[in-house]
């Protein structure tokens, strides 16, 4: 039990690196659009930010309440050891989910990939739906919703303030400011990012713990396991997600250092509510939400509904997709015991 607790903590930290080399666009796509850094330079900065937030969570914020929301999402039975293979399933899903859509270059969401292996793989070992925890697992699913929304309405916003307070100002001046403040916005979110996804799968290790004895609650995670996660999520940004940035830079609508600004701001606040209150949100949705709400500032027909519409189709599939693949690799596993 010990050495499938090891592998199962092995793949998380796999897994968290993937996340962060997966999701990696959502932190520096705009900010490699604008040119206002290279992609190396970019990645290094997103990476700093990413582990840093770290610090924040513990300190500032006081905790890590949307790890304790992924691990409370389905009900595991302390001392269940084949609870452990529902988490195991849940990580080989998300994995496999994160990989294909990075292959074909999709903003999907590795929070809900996770969300979905984990429900996929509860209800397949219960037999039962009673397994979700209904009263954590509907904020999460609306969100699906509500985060992109909120960063949409957020950006739009941000950017017609922006547009009227510099309406008056020289054009090459203040393309040079919001160059510079670019760093700030991108460094906001990569904060968010980290906050946000970094903790997502602390909840799947701590829910492991649990399950194997190894620590009685979930307030008792060792402080290696936190410090860990966000060096993997901060080590997978470094690595990249090109494909994705392509996808979120250019392809969306095109983006100016103002309008990079603003998306990257709205992004970070959003981030920083939700995590305020526990929810685990999709940092992909997020600020795809953002973009879309700064290039509807221009003119609706400024968003290319289009390749939006594609990654409408990929949110609304990861958690149903990702709830099938695990109950697949649980019920194969399954066979070998």
């Amino acid at each position: 039990m010990a050495t499938l607790l090891i592998v199962i903590i092995v793949l998380a930290f796999i897994f968290d690196y993937i996340n962060g080399f997966h999701d990696a666009a959502n932190s520096i796509a705009t900010i490699v659009s604008t040119k206002v850094l290279t992609p190396f330079q970019a990645v290094l900065w997103a990476a700093l930010f990413n582990f840093g937030a770290f610090f924040i969570s513990k300190y500032l914020i006081g905790g890590f309440g949307i790890a304790d929301t992924i691990a409370k999402s389905v009900t595991i039975q302390k001392g269940d050891h084949l609870a452990l293979y529902v988490t195991l399933a849940a990580l080989l899903s998300s994995i496999a989910w994160n990989l294909i859509t990075w292959w074909f270059g999709i903003p999907s969401s590795s929070s809900h990939a996770l969300i979905g292996g984990l429900i996929g793989a509860a209800v397949a070992h219960y037999q039962s739906f009673g397994v979700i925890v209904m009263s954590k697992v509907i904020p999460i699913v609306a969100f699906i919703v509500l985060a992109p929304f909120i960063g949409m309405l957020i950006a739009f916003v941000i950017t017609i303030i922006i547009v009227h307070l510099c309406k008056r100002a020289n054009p090459y001046r203040a393309e040079k400011w919001f160059k510079r403040l670019q760093l700030l916005s991108s460094a906001a979110f990569s904060l968010g990012h980290g906050g946000n996804d970094s903790q997502k799968v602390m909840g799947l290790i701590g829910a492991a713990m649990v399950a194997s004895n190894f620590i009685p609650d979930l307030k008792s995670i060792p402080d290696w396991v936190p410090l860990s996660c966000f060096l993997a999520m901060g080590l997978g940004t470094m690595s990249g997600g090109w494909k994705i940035v392509k996808t979120m830079g250019t392809r969306i609508t095109k983006v100016t250092p103002l309008e990079g600004v603003a998306a990257e701001t709205a992004g970070a606040i959003t981030l920083f509510l939700t995590e305020h209150f526990k929810i685990p949100v999709s940092t992909t949705h997020t600020i795809t939400g953002s973009i879309i709400g700064v290039g509807a500032t221009k003119r609706l027909s400024a968003v290319r509904w289009g390749v939006t519409v594609n990654l409408l189709w990929a949110w609304i599939l990861t958690i149903p997709v990702s709830a099938v693949m695990a109950a697949a690799f649980f019920y194969i596993m399954k066979l070998f015991l």
